[in-house]
């Protein structure tokens, strides 16, 4: 059977038939595409010219089974590098904690408290501080004076000149009046003599410069005043004024 041809009008441009030259000329680009994709799929480069009056283009072809190779090793090492890295051994440390300098902390210090000192008890003290003396130890109108008066108002305590053992205490007669003495286990003893008031007892233990007892003027006294003795022994008097004086005291005789 035969097909029916289409009938060309002549004054009809015609539009299926292709000039020779078109023709190759298209061929040609549809080659040079064709051999641009390979190149760039395969990693290779493709030098392509056209132009009426060139020979058609030449794909330069390189290894390509090498670079594809080199393509699938730099695909597959990209991939492992972005695998989570192992944790670290050290410790890290945020910018903004690490540039922060750390603040110094004020530590409250206590002072320490001043310390009570306690001036240590003198061994012996003066009996009737801050007293005058009206008499000293020696001969007076005749007869031995064998003490020293000390005269303040009356009522002033009157202190032990030094530790010791009360004695007696209450009138010692021969014009003594209310007194107290005290034993200082040394071999000798001190007398206070004309007290108003006593205010120890026999047998009591008493440190240097505690109160025994209050001035007075008990006895055969003209005033208030405390009549001071050292004995070396019981009733034997000795100068008080020397012997104080080796203990630190001046009694002012």
């Amino acid at each position: 059977m035969q097909e029916d041809s289409p009938v060309q009008n002549e004054n009809t441009p015609d539009t299926t038939v292709e000039q020779p030259g078109r023709a190759r000329r298209r061929n040609r680009l549809i080659v040079v595409g064709a051999a641009a994709l390979v190149a760039l799929g395969l990693g290779g480069v493709a030098v392509a010219t056209s132009g009426p009056d060139r020979p058609a283009p030449t794909a330069v072809s390189l290894d390509a089974q090498s670079r594809a190779e080199a393509a699938s090793r730099a695909d597959r090492s990209a991939r492992e590098s972005s695998a989570p890295a192992s944790p670290s051994a050290s410790p890290t440390v945020s910018p903004s904690t690490a540039s922060a300098s750390p603040t110094p902390t004020k530590t409250a210090t206590a002072k320490p408290k001043p310390k009570k000192t306690t001036r240590p008890t003198a061994a012996w003290v003066d009996p009737m501080p801050g007293a005058s003396v009206t008499s000293c130890y020696g001969q007076r109108w005749g007869t031995l004076h064998a003490g020293i008066d000390l005269a303040l108002p009356s009522g002033t305590p009157i202190h032990a000149a030094a530790a010791g053992t009360v004695t007696q205490a209450g009138d010692a007669a021969d014009g003594y009046g209310n007194s107290v003495f005290i034993d200082h286990g040394n071999g000798y003893l001190t007398h206070y003599a004309h007290q108003s008031r006593i205010a120890v007892t026999v047998g009591q233990k008493v440190k240097a410069g505690q109160v025994i007892g209050y001035e007075g003027a008990t006895g055969d006294a003209t005033g208030p005043h405390l009549h001071f003795e050292v004995h070396q022994g019981m009733w034997n008097q000795i100068d008080p004024a020397p012997y104080m004086r080796a203990h630190g005291v001046n009694l002012g005789c």
